[in-house]
């Protein structure tokens, strides 16, 4: 479909153009629409509007697909690794062999903090909240790397910083992590994969099997299209801040509840559920009864109106950690009650509320020991190459303009100011 669409406003008609992406998804291009009427669109929480055209990742939810440059996740999550599909989100094509190898070596060298970081990170109450740890520490970066704070980043310094990110950004986690358990620092150890060194320095140890779970999710959540997070970093990076700055932003983003916060609030849910006495199905009960304030959560999603594509993947991952790791916690005992209950019950096969990636990432988060308050900050490890790769399109797309929404003002109207007296 292509041409025009007509917008009748009074006793005038506009034609505005349509648009249709290399999926078939429509749109009608509205960017003069003020500029020729005097109107604007209202839409909150911009559900309907689309704020650019991307070629990062195509998600269909009534369909449950999800691609990274056109290749379905389910093909990467079982062939790739996450750093291959770091560059493939980045460069928009899978790397050579020799590409591969250069860029992890790369992510591997950036395998130290500035010692003045590092103190900050010690620094911080050890109870102080992961998300903040990080994105302060990440923020705190642009101090120690002046060179890179320009609004015209080149390409080299694009390249640098895209790896630069990933390593230290895994290194500030890891960091929190022993910081708050009162215990010293690991070193990185060049010689281990990413997710393999990532768990090393966490907790001294690493499974190959725990390790390519995490590796698989990581990958699942590397990017989502144009969510709260994605769009936050775009709008920062859209007034030229500086990429530390901007992927500060997106952590911010990310941070609450109902975006990265829900694996955490699975584990939340799980502990209420536990309190009550641990019954699954009385849970679900709750959960149907509309006048009860119990929420569900980890069950369907705001996009996915099938099934999350994620979901099934990482259902795989989640059931061999618990398998290899054989933890023995309650919480995780409910978690598996409520996948089973839930998958059976009418209620929610109708409506197809299904466990979401949140739910079993949350479920190997626990398994694996990481505290509840750092999910979130895991959940950034993942998004981490989506971000860059959405700032890297929107600073190389001549179109791009500072993001700048318009509003309808609902306020008083003029009205004359009195003297405090006369108030």
């Amino acid at each position: 479909m292509a041409g025009n669409a007509k917008l009748d406003l009074g006793d005038k008609t506009i034609e505005l153009p349509v648009i249709e992406g290399s999926e078939g998804e429509k749109a009608i291009d509205i960017s003069r629409l003020r500029a020729e009427t005097g109107f604007i669109t209202l839409d909150n929480g911009f559900v309907n509007t689309g704020s650019c055209t991307s070629a990062v990742t195509f998600l269909n939810g009534e369909k449950g697909i999800l691609r990274y440059r056109g290749y379905p996740i389910e093909q990467l999550a079982e062939k790739s690794n996450f750093l291959e599909v770091s560059w493939l989100l980045y460069y928009g094509e899978l790397p050579t062999k020799a590409q591969l190898e250069n860029f992890e070596k790369k992510v591997a060298s950036f395998n130290k903090l500035p010692e003045g970081l590092e103190t900050i990170i010690s620094t911080f109450p050890k109870t102080a909240h992961p998300m903040g740890v990080l994105s302060s520490a990440t923020a705190a970066l642009s101090a120690y790397y002046q060179d890179h704070l320009g609004p015209n980043p080149t390409d080299n310094d694009k390249e640098e910083l895209f790896a630069q990110l990933l390593g230290q950004v895994k290194l500030i986690v890891a960091r929190s992590y022993r910081n708050s358990q009162g215990l010293d620092p690991i070193e990185s150890d060049s010689s281990l994969s990413y997710s393999k060194d990532f768990l090393n320095m966490m907790f001294g140890e690493a499974d190959d099997e725990v390790a390519k779970a995490l590796d698989v999710l990581l990958i699942l959540h590397a990017d989502h299209e144009q969510n709260c997070s994605a769009s936050t970093v775009r709008v920062v990076g859209s007034s030229h801040a500086n990429i530390f700055a901007t992927i500060s932003g997106g952590i911010d983003a990310l941070w609450g509840q109902l975006h990265g916060g829900a694996n955490q609030a699975v584990l939340e849910m799980l502990e209420e559920i536990k309190n009550a006495g641990g019954d699954a199905e009385k849970a679900l009960e709750k959960a149907k009864d509309k006048e009860d304030p119990f929420k569900l959560m980890g069950f369907g999603h705001r996009v996915y109106k099938n099934f999350d594509p994620r979901a099934k993947i990482i259902k795989v991952q989640c059931d061999k950690v618990l398998e290899k790791l054989n933890v023995n916690d309650p919480l995780l005992t409910i978690a598996k009650g409520l996948e089973k209950q839930a998958l059976e019950d009418e209620y929610f096969v109708k409506r197809k509320l299904y466990p979401n990636v949140d739910f079993y990432s949350g479920i190997i988060y626990k398994a694996l020991g990481i505290p509840t308050n750092m999910f979130t900050a895991m959940f950034v490890l993942g998004r981490l190459p989506g971000w860059m790769s959405q700032w890297k399109e929107l600073r190389e797309d001549p179109a791009a303009k500072i993001c700048r929404p318009r509003q309808i003002y609902t306020g008083a109207t003029e009205r004359n100011y009195k003297d405090l007296g006369e108030r």
